[in-house]
């Protein structure tokens, strides 16, 4: 095991970070990589942050699993694989397995820090002033200070759930975190909320066979996404099975921990479950951070304040990730990090180095997943007026589902939307099998500002679904 440090090696460092996710491991490393003395202060047993632990990779396996659930249970069958409807997933035995992958990348962040001469405090960092960090041990017996000249605000955020005062009963629910905890298999279960966690775990459980039930404030899920994708994506959950109820709120929740759970709705209904999870959002994890004492600024959700270069108000503290309330992804923690330390610690071409944040590229790993980039067709409208935009679209089925029959067959449908008369690709939304792998390409597309013509171009691959994009009439 990698050295974990519990006391200061020198008197000042060049950079501190209080945060050891996926953000403050990639600005870390790369500041490093300069020659500077750099320390990064975890208060969690583990390095890697929501991504690693609770969110992007155990949530990835768990859809790869339910995917194949899918592919066994309703396709193989059509492509004349004999006896494979047979097949149940074993959760139980499949979650320490997936626990056991998550530690060996623990280990490799912490291997990776020792490697590249990065030092790792475990405890709790708090700013005592702009060059100061305060570190407590875990069990709180143990304190001492870091001293830097640049210190970065890189501790991500945390699933809300409503307070039984709010909703009576809410503390018999979890939250997303949760969700990788179970042990079993719930045999029925309720996820409230419509973004994209909520969508993919109710899918997840939908796909392996529990009983779904999926509570949503409006009519579509996914109600921030381009009108094709909430449409699409909202329809085909129902068609498979997920129960979808709409303009619903949760009232009240009856019951006890381990055992049936009954969810009143605003609507007066009463859904039975085994498990209730909470999906409603996420908030800055800031609590004990000393950030308004040392006078950061904050937004009124809590999110640090920063410009276009992650600094914040305060001269030498700066801010990347979730919690500083910019496009909650990780890769963007670790662009927006490595471009920071570029800056500060790297040659002089990097002196006015940052992260452009539009245009960025994401994937919804729903059944079936989503890709999008860029305006959703209201945006570009608003932005550009409605004669200026053109609209490209396809609905069609890939040719993996040619052998199924028509109830078991996704849809797919490819959106592109353009402004101005040179046809500038301001959007990409997409849908359907593929769609996840199929992003990364036409996000570089998009991000380069591709024309309609650049696309009509190219020389479609087939047979393909992403060659819908560059055949669109």
């Amino acid at each position: 095991m990698p050295p974990v440090y519990n006391k200061p090696t020198t008197d000042k460092y060049d950079y501190i970070i209080i945060g050891g996710g996926s953000g403050g491991s990639g600005s870390s490393r790369r500041a490093a990589m300069y020659g500077k003395k750099v320390a990064v202060v975890e208060q969690d047993p583990y390095l890697g942050g929501t991504c690693v632990n609770v969110g992007c990779v155990p949530k990835k396996i768990m859809w790869h699993a339910a995917d194949l659930n899918d592919k066994i249970q309703y396709h193989a069958h059509s492509y004349c694989f004999k006896g494979a409807g047979s097949v149940q997933f074993d959760w139980a035995s499949f979650k320490p397995k997936r626990d056991a992958y998550i530690k060996r990348l623990n280990d490799i962040y912490a291997n990776n820090f020792a490697k590249d001469g990065v030092e790792y405090h475990h405890g709790h960092g708090r700013l005592v002033s702009p060059d100061t960090v305060h570190v407590t041990s875990p069990d709180g017996k143990e304190s001492y200070q870091l001293r830097a000249d640049h210190v970065c605000i890189a501790v991500g955020g945390h699933p809300v759930t409503p307070s039984d005062e709010e909703i009576p009963g809410a503390s018999l629910g979890i939250d997303s975190d949760g969700f990788f905890q179970l042990e079993e298999q719930p045999r029925r279960v309720a996820v409230v909320g419509a973004g994209y966690i909520a969508v993919e775990l109710a899918g997840i459980f939908n796909s392996l066979g529990s009983e779904t039930h999926l509570i949503i404030r409006g009519n579509t899920v996914l109600r921030t996404f381009d009108p094709v994708i909430q449409e699409t994506l909202t329809s085909w959950m129902e068609h498979t099975g997920a129960k979808i109820h709409k303009k619903s709120k949760v009232v009240k929740v009856q019951g006890q921990k381990g055992q049936t759970l009954t969810v009143f709705t605003d609507n007066g209904e009463k859904i039975e479950v085994d498990t209730l999870i909470w999906a409603v959002g996420r908030a800055p994890s800031i609590k004990g951070l000393g950030l308004e004492e040392v006078g950061v600024k904050l937004d009124e959700k809590g999110y640090v304040i920063v410009d276009e270069y992650q600094n914040t108000n305060v001269k030498g503290v700066s801010s990347i990730g979730d919690v500083q309330g910019k496009a909650l992804l990780t890769p963007v923690a670790i662009a927006a990090g490595r471009r920071l330390s570029n800056r500060l610690f790297g040659p002089e071409k990097y002196r006015n180095e940052k992260l452009d944040y539009e245009n960025i590229p994401t994937v919804v790993f729903s059944h079936p997943p989503v890709g999008t980039v860029g305006l959703t067709e209201p945006q570009a409208r608003a932005k550009y007026g409605n004669d200026a935009i053109k609209i490209y679209e396809s609905p069609f089925r890939a040719l993996y589902f040619s052998m199924l029959p028509d109830e078991h067959k996704e849809p797919s449908v490819y959106k592109l939307i353009c402004a101005g008369p040179e046809e500038r690709v301001v959007g990409i939304h997409i849908i359907g099998m593929g769609s996840d792998e199929a992003m990364q390409g036409f996000g570089v597309a998009v991000k380069m500002g591709a024309r309609k013509q650049d696309l009509d171009d190219t020389v479609a691959i087939h047979p393909t679904s992403a060659e819908e994009l560059v055949t669109l009439r």
